[in-house]
């Protein structure tokens, strides 16, 4: 079963495996490590565009592509608050988050159930508003710098700030794949992203 696990993680757990004997196939963005005892899967969170196949375990293009940082954008939103940051490579330097405060669901029936769900969607849509507005003014001026760009949080409420404002468009088209099912969008919870920005997705004992 693949995980995420930190690059000096992967690094420490793989690299007594250099030079072993075993066949190591570089292709389509992974490695694939193949033991007599374990086959161990990589990919690394940015791409890994180096292809070969070797006879042993070589490890040196994977590490290198773990090893390398990039300018990545991240938009973290859920109902209640969002979180804007750019990082180069672990490195936060430019951020910006905010609350709003957003009614739960309403559970019983009635007039008054439908006075609560106009009042939701309106505090949902200044949300929406504010987080588009605040995520196109800091990541303007790290456009032509931004390589990729990290979404999480709540994919509907990504989504709809996304389709709020066209100035984002662009993010969309170089957004990973991986989505980060963060908890509240804070501060600190931005400040911690980089460990998993930049972890790779692992498996052992096959696909």
């Amino acid at each position: 079963m693949a995980r995420f696990v930190g690059r000096e993680n992967v690094r420490k757990r793989l690299a007594p495996l250099e030079g072993r004997p075993g066949r190591t196939t570089y292709a389509d963005g992974r490695v694939r490590i193949e033991q007599a005892e374990e086959t161990i899967v990589a990919r690394p969170p940015f791409g890994l565009f180096h292809e070969g196949e070797y006879e042993t375990v070589r490890l040196g293009p994977l590490f290198e592509a773990l090893e390398k940082d990039y300018v990545v954008a991240v938009l973290l939103v859920r109902l209640g608050g969002y979180a804007v940051g750019v990082f180069e490579g672990e490195r936060l330097v430019a951020s910006k988050v905010g609350s709003r405060f957003v009614k739960n669901r309403h559970k019983k029936g009635g007039s008054s159930a439908n006075r609560f769900r106009r009042r939701r969607e309106e505090q949902a849509r200044a949300l929406v508003g504010e987080a588009a507005e605040v995520a196109a003014d800091v990541l303007e001026p790290w456009r032509d710098r931004i390589e990729f760009v990290a979404f999480g949080g709540h994919r509907p409420a990504v989504t709809d700030v996304l389709g709020a404002d066209p100035q984002l468009d662009w993010l969309s088209e170089r957004a990973v794949s991986r989505f980060f099912a963060v908890p509240e969008p804070r501060q600190q919870v931005l400040e911690r992203l980089p460990y998993d920005l930049y972890s790779a997705e692992v498996s052992e004992g096959g696909d």
